[in-house]
């Protein structure tokens, strides 16, 4: 029976540098030419994956793409849509007034790049650390016509505001959004009950596999559904306790020494 892998690409897939391994790339080589599935699951938009899946080779049939945390699923090779949710805006909105009222920082999407109102230290480290340019909006959140996949809140410096900013939305978000964190600076607002483990089951049906033939691989919050959506969950070594806890294996090698290699050696090429 055929598998199908879904793993996170910061800090998981990739190294801390940004790197795939080469036994990581021939890992996956293999996975794919024994007729598997990969899937890459990130909260990155679609702007940002693709160019990375077609610079690494992971455009060829069997690969997909499950961006903005489970916003959008693509089938890569095909160049097709098969999943999308939006954010409504009168939801866009109020998350913008409320991230102003904190004093945070708030950047949202088209189909095509990132927009903020203005370039800030935040715009430098994200448009760096995932590849992605970035287009002012000076009228967000009113100047939008379409509504967004996503919608994402840094705060660089001080964590613990963040924390505040997400507690005083939790009640207004319930039934409306979800929230989940990528990283410690990075909160992710997507409709409500998408998630990276709604993506498993839903690629799942699509190729007409069993979730327990789904392995999944991560390191952080958003990845926690995932890994309990999948047969098998994994946690990178680099992985936070709470995803350790989560997952029903941890790995030995962390990010930078080929976890992925390992996970896929355990469980489907085993």
């Amino acid at each position: 029976m055929k598998k199908i892998l879904f793993t996170d690409l910061d800090d998981t897939l990739l190294t801390r540098d940004k790197q795939l391994t080469q036994q990581n790339a021939s890992s996956i080589r293999r996975l794919l030419d024994e007729g598997h599935y990969f899937a890459a699951s990130t909260g990155r938009p679609l702007p940002a994956t693709l160019p990375l899946l077609r610079s690494l080779g992971l455009d060829r049939p069997g690969c997909f793409a499950v961006t903005y945390n489970g916003g959008l699923i693509y089938d890569v090779s095909q160049n097709k849509v098969l999943f999308k949710r939006s954010v409504p805006l009168a939801f866009v909105k109020h998350i913008f007034t409320e991230a102003d009222r904190f004093g945070l920082y708030c950047q949202t999407y088209d189909d095509e790049t990132m927009l903020c109102r203005s370039f800030t230290e935040e715009t430098d480290y994200y448009c760096k650390k995932i590849g992605m340019d970035w287009k002012a909006a000076p009228d967000l959140p009113e100047g939008l016509t379409n509504a967004p996949v996503k919608v994402l809140v840094i705060s660089l410096h001080n964590r613990s505001l963040l924390e505040q900013y997400r507690k005083s939305l939790e009640p207004w978000a319930k039934g409306k959004i979800s929230l989940y964190y990528s990283n410690d600076s990075y909160l992710e607002h997507v409709a409500c009950n998408i998630s990276k483990g709604e993506a498993v089951r839903f690629l799942c049906r699509h190729l007409n596999l069993p979730c327990s033939h789904a392995v999944a691989a991560g390191d952080a919050e958003n990845d926690i559904p995932m890994l309990q959506a999948a047969g098998i969950g994994a946690a990178m070594q680099n992985a936070g306790e709470e995803v350790k806890g989560a997952a029903d294996y941890v790995t030995s090698a962390d990010c930078d020494h080929s976890g992925i290699c390992e996970v896929i050696e355990k469980f489907i090429l085993f």
